[in-house]
């Protein structure tokens, strides 16, 4: 049986003071990597990270937006990345508890670039579908997902994630589901045949 989503942001919690250090895989530091080049804000840009986690995506934006939001289910994992944002002393970045469905953002806050990583696999695909309606009505300019996805048929054998807490879509359903959202497609990266990135714009 799936984990919910508050069993999750337990089990990230836990491991939060040690979670930075483990994320070392290459197909995560490419998605990583990816996910901020497509992102590409400039610095009048508002970017929401969507299960920032420990921030290694939002800190990455800082540099060149204007203002980076980080949203995460998880306290523990806050709490590091708000330690990391104190310390470095990165003004422009702050960080609350939100998730994919509820992003927990003032109705007043334009956001204009949306970006995930290695977040939304975790929820079945009717949520990622749920989830994905959601970011679409906050009008981003441009939604970023870098995740664990299937290019194909994943091998057993090799699995790059748990089933016991995981629930990957194929690439189409992703696709699938940001096209009837509103958005267009506009780039695929491969980084394994089990994780990619996509970059859809509305």
């Amino acid at each position: 049986m799936k984990k919910t989503l508050d069993e999750h942001a337990e089990r990230f919690s836990e491991a939060a003071s040690t979670y930075d250090d483990e994320q070392d895989s290459a197909a995560y530091c490419m998605c990583v990597r990816d996910v901020v080049t497509h992102a590409a804000p400039t610095s009048r840009d508002t970017v929401l990270d969507l299960g920032t986690g420990t921030g290694a995506i939002a800190f990455e934006l800082t540099s060149t937006a204007d203002r980076v939001i980080g949203r995460d289910i998880s306290t523990g994992m806050l709490e590091q990345a708000q330690t990391k944002a104190n310390v470095e002393h990165v003004e422009n970045i702050s960080f609350a508890e939100g998730r994919f469905r509820e992003p927990n953002i003032d109705s007043d806050t334009d956001i204009d670039i949306i970006t995930s990583n290695f977040a939304m696999h975790h929820l079945s695909d009717d949520e990622k579908r749920d989830a994905i309606a959601v970011i679409s009505s906050l009008e981003p300019r441009r939604f970023v997902l870098g995740d664990v996805m299937f290019f194909g048929s994943p091998n057993p054998e090799e699995p790059f994630y748990d089933p016991s807490v995981d629930d990957p879509a194929t690439v189409g359903t992703l696709v699938d589901a940001l096209t009837d959202a509103g958005f267009a497609i506009t780039d695929v990266e491969f980084v394994h045949e089990q994780a990619g990135v996509l970059v859809a714009e509305q």
